[in-house]
């Protein structure tokens, strides 16, 4: 499988086609797992990392779990070509720069991948459309089945799975949802929601998870830790507040187009018009405006456009997106160009 074929195509979270798409972009379980005969990547020396890279790949290969054209070692892919993997939300910023061996296992439409030696020897990830958590836990549970049958994972009977850090300890399983919230954000609602989720053990991210800012009022919310619960405690807990989140966030939206809807509207068919006409778009600006379309297609205002449009802009936007595209590396000036084009030449007339 070729990186451009990637790009070619939408990841199944990216349909917009999921349960409460509206608000929930997409569902995410990632599994941290390691090897028993193996140290943790952090005190493995070039040698026993490319052992141990050699061992997971041949596993998971043997496993059927990946078709081997799916498997990617990183330090055989350009910067673009792995900030790309970063963009998709394949693998973490971590993972983009970190030590040799890295790989990244890539299953049919991304609702499977496998980082390799990131902070653990294995971060196994299923991402869904949608507000899907139990679903898209019920995968990366059968998906673990299927590798524990193939490698040796290091368990102990009173910490559970062990891994490099102690929060993972335990189930070793984060769960996530990726939320678009712009009504909360115009309405200065979201610090007060925020606080919440943190008083009842939740971690609030941008974008791209860890160390990221919201981008385009878009937000990841995940548990905190994992010692001391189980699998389906911890999307139980995640899954009875992201409704509460929900509600909110309509209810944001409905006291908008009740009290100033012309401002509300004029803020979206602006958006509409400048990414209808720009020549020169920034990433951080094409996001913004976005999020104002997106808002305005899920409220009612704009009719006609299909959410899965919008989100094939909100990615196929993205600098190492345009890059891949065009088969070549592109100077930040020409890729606000390019990005222009691309907006102007997807984006339909209503």
């Amino acid at each position: 499988m070729q990186l451009r074929k990637l790009a070619d195509n939408l990841g199944e979270w990216l349909g917009g086609t999921g349960p409460e798409s509206d608000v929930v972009i997409s569902s995410r379980v990632r599994l941290a797992r390691n090897l028993e005969r193996f140290n943790f990547p952090a005190r493995l020396d070039v040698e026993a990392r490319a052992e141990c890279a050699a061992h997971i790949r041949e596993r998971i290969i043997d496993s059927k779990a990946v078709a081997p054209d799916g498997y990617f070692p990183l330090e055989e892919r350009s910067a673009t070509e792995r900030h790309f993997l970063v963009e998709r939300h394949l693998i973490s910023r971590e993972h983009e720069d970190g030590g040799p061996g890295r790989a990244v296992a890539v299953g049919e439409d991304e609702v499977l991948s496998i980082m390799v030696l990131e902070e653990d020897h294995i971060r196994l990830q299923i991402l869904k459309s949608g507000l899907q958590p139990l679903e898209t836990w019920r995968i990366a549970n059968s998906v673990d089945d299927l590798l524990d049958r193939h490698l040796d994972y290091a368990f102990n009977p009173q910490l559970g799975y062990l891994t490099s850090c102690p929060t993972n300890l335990g189930t070793g399983m984060r769960v996530s949802v990726m939320l678009h919230l712009p009504a909360l954000v115009l309405t200065r609602h979201i610090a007060k929601c925020f606080q919440a989720m943190a008083k009842i053990g939740l971690n609030v991210r941008g974008l791209y998870g860890e160390g990221t800012e919201a981008t385009g009022d878009f937000y990841q919310i995940s548990n905190q830790s994992t010692l001391g619960k189980t699998e389906e405690g911890i999307v139980h807990d995640l899954t009875a507040v992201v409704p509460e989140v929900l509600k909110y966030e309509r209810n944001a939206r409905k006291t908008l187009l009740r009290r100033d809807r012309q401002r509300i509207e004029d803020r979206v068919w602006r958006a509409y018009g400048m990414l209808r006409h720009a020549r020169v778009l920034s990433s951080e600006e094409t996001m913004t405006l976005l999020s104002a379309l997106r808002l305005g297609v899920h409220t009612g205002i704009i009719e006609g456009l299909e959410p899965a449009t919008v989100n094939e802009l909100f990615i196929y936007s993205q600098p190492a997106h345009l890059q891949i595209r065009a088969g070549r590396e592109i100077a930040s000036a020409e890729r606000d160009v390019l990005r222009a084009d691309f907006v102007r030449g997807h984006l339909p007339a209503l």
